[in-house]
């Protein structure tokens, strides 16, 4: 009987072992930036799987911790595997910070499409500043609609991602609200691919890439102190001369 488990035992033991770690790269929108790894026994097995990552580990940009925008894997050259952009999300608990007590959360569903045929569900949430009517919740969504169908119409997929990510479709939404409401923050609550069009051009500009460490400026006007220099070493004193003892006759004491 104990021969049949440490047979199970050995041959998942195997199957571990031949599984090969293959790393997983964002689209070129995002640099090629590394996701991660994932094991597999094979390039058709790391097909298809999906990566999520945040604005904070792609970029450095700590404000921005709380997007995550999710990858899928479309080709395997390798043991590299790359992926295209299929939405993104924000986490439970900075929309749970924004919905708050005598507040108005507005939800709206817009399915919008890029100039370059992509098909993207977008998701804006508007809050309020006080409990509004029903007629104003309409009519926010009503903005909401039809400024995120103007603004996909308007720019490539690479362009729309950056408007999602780094808030400026949230702030177009928004200008646009204040006429009828005081709103107290609009943000795209969630994105989703429904049918990808054209891929962007290899040689276009990344709409993000990771923050290099700034260098802190001296104060306007004043002069940057230079380096502090080393000191010179002091010269050594030279050792002082040993006298040989005198030599000692035999037989003198």
């Amino acid at each position: 009987m104990p021969a049949k488990p440490r047979a199970a035992a050995k041959k998942v033991k195997d199957k571990w072992r031949a599984k090969e770690w293959y790393k997983i790269y964002a689209p070129d929108m995002f640099s090629k930036m590394q996701l991660g790894e994932t094991p597999s026994d094979s390039a058709e097995g790391v097909m298809g799987r999906i990566t999520e990552a945040t604005v904070q580990d792609l970029t450095g940009d700590f404000s921005k911790m709380h997007i995550k925008i999710k990858f899928r894997v479309t080709d395997v050259r390798g043991f590299d595997a790359h992926t295209m952009f299929i939405g993104h999300d924000l986490t439970s608990d900075y929309v749970r910070r924004l919905t708050r007590r005598k507040r108005t959360k507005t939800d709206m569903v817009v399915d919008v499409t890029t100039k370059d045929a992509w098909e993207i569900r977008v998701k804006p949430m508007a809050v309020s500043e006080q409990r509004i009517q029903a007629s104003q919740e309409t009519a926010v969504r009503h903005i909401m609609h039809e400024e995120a169908k103007k603004a996909a119409a308007e720019v490539t997929i690479g362009e729309f991602v950056r408007m999602l990510i780094m808030g400026e479709l949230s702030k177009r939404i928004s200008d646009a609200s204040k006429i009828i409401v005081p709103i107290k923050r609009i943000e795209i609550r969630r994105s989703e691919v429904v049918r990808a069009g054209k891929m962007p051009e290899p040689g276009e500009a990344p709409i993000m890439a990771p923050r290099e460490p700034e260098a802190p400026e001296a104060p306007e006007g004043e002069i940057p102190a230079p380096a502090p220099e080393m000191p010179a070493e002091a010269p050594t004193a030279p050792a002082p001369e040993v006298q040989p003892a005198p030599a000692v006759e035999e037989g003198k004491e």
